[in-house]
């Protein structure tokens, strides 16, 4: 499988990182690092997340504020958005 980053995932996890940033930018690495490696094992473990709110999507929850939304196509792992666990999911369908 390969893994794939949405425009709507790759910005929310910028503007995570730039939040966090402000008050400990080594904290704000640590939680992209971490960002990075759950999606990418996702890869050898694509059910590894819950069943999503939205169907078809799946949601891994990579912290107790943050929760990877992704979804399976064909050999492809997308990951759809990053969201803050106090968000109002869904909003709206994913991109």
């Amino acid at each position: 499988m390969k893994l794939v980053w949405s425009r709507p995932a790759a910005a929310d996890r910028r503007e995570i990182r730039s939040w966090i940033a402000q008050d400990n930018p080594a904290a704000a690495l640590r939680l992209d690092q971490r960002l990075s490696e759950a999606a990418q094992h996702l890869v050898d473990h694509p059910d590894l997340g819950r069943p999503g709110r939205l169907p078809g999507t799946r949601e891994l929850v990579i912290h107790q504020n943050y929760i990877l939304v992704y979804d399976l196509i064909d050999d492809l792992v997308r990951v759809l958005r990053i969201l803050h666990a106090a968000r109002q999911w869904p909003v709206g369908e994913p991109e």
